[in-house]
């Protein structure tokens, strides 16, 4: 079992609370670097809340 598919079991139906979290720590690493990698820091927010919500999709019931 991968560490994304740990974190993704553990946060089940909790992804609305673990998406702040991922704003939370995204804008704390923004502030420390004084904006520098914003652009990738932006990027892997996405990313990451893309993973919560695919897994909550999939669990889901089919959509049309």
């Amino acid at each position: 079992m991968s560490v994304m598919d740990k974190l993704k079991h553990m946060l089940k139906g909790h992804e609305d609370q673990a998406g702040k979290g991922v704003d939370k720590t995204g804008d704390m690493v923004d502030d420390r670097t004084r904006g520098k990698h914003s652009r990738h820091v932006d990027t892997a927010q996405d990313r990451m809340k893309d993973q919560l919500r695919s897994d909550r999709d999939q669990g889901g019931p089919p959509q049309t």
